[in-house]
């Protein structure tokens, strides 16, 4: 279990807000190769004798390689060991002509290539397993030549093209991120909700103290009567959702003619400890979904919960469905999880001692801060979010790019404490949420089996939070007619899928049903274009006629402010 102490000075190195690699873990993955080496000798001997001939062959064929080039022959081999061809931390041309580097790049990869292959192979529990393996990529990932001035020959190369000003341009990145005690995956300069993100027009109609609801502007003539209202996750913010006009499905949504409503999350505090998240169900879709059926004078709301989001809302519908309440209509789920038993590498960061850690830190700031999963996130994706950030920042001297996407995905929220703890303990250690009965929320026990609208779920092929194999489970857990479409991309990228960017999709609809993910998989139906069009056929015939569109906000709740509100903007 880990130690306090040892988690204030990892914490207290500097370095560790900007490259959060846990080296404690690392050390228990290696030791437990080495302890796996000597309880079984032979083989040991034997894998070390098959690396050692691997590197020689490589340090062979490229003296081949180089000494054909210098007689002007064409290289017998165009590829490398590993994929190395399609990584692209080794674009420079450097690490196929010239020897030095393309040994060093074949053996790098051929060392991490065993490294890997005896973790996976190793016969220990499978959570155990996982662990290791996710572990010794960190130190893979980070021991790779491209991520250190020496070994990084563009590098090299830049600092000689520019006279060494890319060097001093590093290290004042590198002192500007080590003052911030961030890493600058982007340019936080560049974008700004309400500026050039979030640009839809709309009104907060309804503001509590968890949340701003947001009723956006018609953008067709006639509307469907029965209105769509987002819940988003609380771990960032909604504009992913209104990233651009031209990747927003806000924005895409309201040309269809549906009427759009969103809830914004407000960023918690200490002094917002004590709320549970039973007021985050309360406060949030229950209350919004009372705001949106006064204005639009309709019986039902069509809600759609994104990551997390969805999370609260099947709760909310269990909960619901136990009181014979039936607000909601044909519910959509977008990367969804309902099912905690297979979470991909996330359960490394949520076992008991992590979650122990977060409870502390959370007791001592009435909070978990922002920067904490935006760590784990980043560790995910660290070749992409990391070290890509590293060579770019510190190594070549350039700024961070300015992408939105990478804006929003730091701009991310507190946790508040007491719900926070709730939702970990009870979904990714415990699993509560697929016992029927198990969970009691808002006086009632909590069955999935007894959510009964139409459902229409999205998971995305190349998820690395939210295995797309787990999101497609809703089907079996609650007794819904259930649509479950997988987007090509993964968990964010798969979901802001205009057709114009024509990722594609796949639908299953046999009857019966499949049983398995993989049955579904294996007879699917590969679509060009996005799950976008697809959605928008399945609500229209869910939605209601369509009627004039009326104005936002209503007597009792008129506009407070423009969109995309305040609650947004805190940081």
């Amino acid at each position: 279990m880990r130690q306090p102490a040892a988690d204030w000075l990892r914490e207290a190195n500097p370095f560790y807000q900007l490259v959060p690699i846990d080296w404690s873990e690392i050390s228990w993955a290696l030791m437990t190769l080495i302890a796996r080496s000597m309880r079984d000798p032979v083989r040991a001997a034997a894998a070390s004798a098959a690396l050692s001939l691997r590197l020689w062959q490589e340090a062979g064929e490229t003296a081949s390689v180089s000494a054909g080039r210098f007689w002007g022959l064409a290289p017998s081999r165009a590829t490398s060991p590993g994929g190395a061809v399609a990584d692209r931390r080794f674009d420079a041309p450097e690490w196929e002509l010239h020897p030095f580097f393309q040994v060093m790049k074949r053996s790098y990869l051929a060392v991490s290539e065993r490294l890997l292959a005896e973790a996976e192979t190793a016969a220990i529990d499978p959570a155990e397993r996982q662990r290791l393996v996710f572990h010794l990529r960190q130190l893979i990932d980070a021991m790779s030549p491209t991520v250190y001035f020496a070994t990084n020959p563009a590098a090299w190369r830049k600092a000689w093209e520019t006279a060494g000003v890319s060097v001093m341009d590093g290290l004042r990145n590198l002192l500007a991120d080590l003052r911030a005690g961030r890493l600058s995956i982007t340019d936080t300069d560049a974008f700004s909700p309400g500026k050039n993100l979030a640009l839809t027009p709309g009104k907060v109609v309804y503001r509590n103290r968890l949340v701003e609801l947001i009723e956006y502007a018609p953008l067709a003539p006639a509307s469907y009567e029965v209105p769509l209202l987002f819940i988003p996750p609380w771990i960032n913010k909604f504009y992913i959702l209104d990233l651009q006009p031209k990747n927003s499905l806000v924005r895409f949504l309201l040309e269809h003619g549906f009427a759009v409503f969103m809830i914004s999350w407000k960023n918690p505090d200490a002094a917002m400890e004590s709320i549970g998240f039973e007021d985050y169900m309360a406060e949030g879709p229950l209350a919004a979904s009372d705001v949106v059926r006064e204005i639009c004078g309709a019986q039902r709301v069509n809600p759609v919960g994104y990551c997390i989001g969805g999370t609260l809302l099947a709760m909310t519908l269990a909960a619901m469905a136990a009181r014979g309440d039936d607000r909601f209509g044909p519910a959509t789920f977008m990367v969804s999880l309902l099912d905690f038993s297979e979470v991909g590498d996330t359960a490394v960061f949520v076992d008991e001692p992590q979650i122990e850690y977060m409870e502390r830190r959370m007791l001592e700031r009435g909070y978990l801060d922002s920067r904490h999963l935006s760590n784990m996130f980043n560790l995910l994706r660290a070749n992409d979010l990391i070290w890509s950030t590293v060579v770019n920042n510190y190594l070549l001297g350039n700024r961070p790019a300015a992408f939105d996407l990478l804006y929003w995905n730091s701009d991310s929220t507190r946790m508040a404490r007491k719900a926070h703890s709730f939702y970990l303990r009870n979904t990714y250690l415990e699993n509560n949420l697929v016992k029927p009965g198990k969970l009691s929320l808002l006086g009632e026990a909590i069955d999935l089996g007894r959510i009964g609208q139409d459902i229409y779920a999205v998971g995305a092929e190349k998820d690395h939070i939210v295995p797309w194999s787990t999101a497609w489970r809703i089907a079996r857990l609650t007794s819904a007619k259930t649509h479950f479409v997988l987007a090509a991309s993964g968990h964010i990228v798969g979901m802001i899928n205009p057709p114009s960017a024509g990722k594609g999709y796949w639908t299953n609809d046999a009857d019966p049903p499949p049983m398995t993910a993989e049955e579904w998989l294996n007879s699917a139906k590969k679509h060009e274009g996005s799950w976008w069009s697809d959605w928008v056929g399945w609500l229209g015939l869910r939605s209601g006629r369509k009627k004039p569109s009326p104005p936002v906000g209503s007597a009792h709740h008129p506009p407070l402010c423009d969109a995309p509100g305040t609650y947004v903007l805190e940081k």
